[in-house]
C-alpha cells in the first residue's frame, strides 16, 4: 500500500470558506483566469468532482476532457460536498497507487493528485482575489506545488497555464505559486 504523500483538506477547506463568503453580486465579477465567478464556481464543480473519480480510478477510460458547464442552483450545498469527497478519497492509500485518469489524460495518480492539489489552492486564489477575500492556503501546501512547479517552461503549458510571471524569489509563496500558473500575484478585480 502507498502512503498518501499530502492531504488536500487544509487546501479543500479554504475553498469552502471562500466559496461560502461569494454573495450573488459576486457571481458576474471577473476572475484572474475565467471570466467570471460564476465560471470559476461551475469549475470547482467539475474539478472536484473529477478528481475525485481520478482517486478512485473509476474514471480510467471514460473521462472526458472539462467542458464550460452552467452553474447549478445548489452550487452552495454540492461545493462544500464535493471538497469533503475529493478529500476523502486522496485519503485512501490505494488512489496514490499506479495510474488514473481526469479530464481524458492517463498519468501516474502521484502526478494527479499534485494537480488536484493545484486546481484547489489556485483557484481558490482566483476566487478570493475576484471577491476580494482574504485567503492563506497552508504553507506546506504552496511549498509541495512550489516543487511540483518550479519547472513550468516560461511560455507556460498550454490548456493548463499561462506564460510565467516573473515573481522575485524572496516573494511570498503564494505569489510565486500563482506566478508559476501565469498569474499576476498583483491581480485586483476591476472597479464596477
Amino acid at each position: 500500500m502507498t502512503t498518501p504523500e499530502f492531504d488536500l483538506e487544509a487546501a479543500a477547506a479554504a475553498v469552502e470558506a471562500v466559496a461560502a463568503a461569494v454573495t450573488d453580486a459576486d457571481l458576474d465579477r471577473p476572475t484572474p483566469a475565467l471570466p467570471t465567478v460564476r465560471d470559476m464556481l461551475a469549475h470547482v464543480l467539475g474539478f472536484t468532482e473529477g478528481f475525485r473519480q481520478g482517486a478512485t480510478k473509476e474514471a480510467i477510460g471514460s473521462s472526458q476532457p472539462p467542458a464550460p458547464a452552467a452553474l447549478p442552483g445548489d452550487w452552495r450545498d454540492r461545493i462544500p460536498a464535493q471538497l469533503k469527497s475529493l478529500v476523502a478519497a486522496w485519503r485512501e492509500p490505494h488512489a496514490w497507487e499506479g495510474e488514473t485518469e481526469v479530464g481524458g489524460v492517463l498519468a501516474p495518480a502521484t502526478q494527479m493528485a499534485l494537480f488536484a492539489l493545484d486546481e484547489l489552492v489556485v483557484h481558490g486564489w482566483d476566487l478570493a482575489r475576484a471577491t476580494g477575500q482574504p485567503y492563506a492556503p497552508a504553507d506546506r501546501d504552496l511549498a509541495v506545488l512550489l516543487g511540483f512547479l518550479r519547472d513550468t517552461p516560461r511560455e507556460g503549458i498550454p490548456g493548463l497555464f499561462g506564460p510565467v510571471v516573473e515573481v522575485p524569489a524572496e516573494a511570498p509563496l503564494l505569489d510565486r505559486v500563482v506566478g508559476l500558473t501565469g498569474r499576476d500575484p498583483a491581480w485586483t478585480a476591476p472597479r464596477s
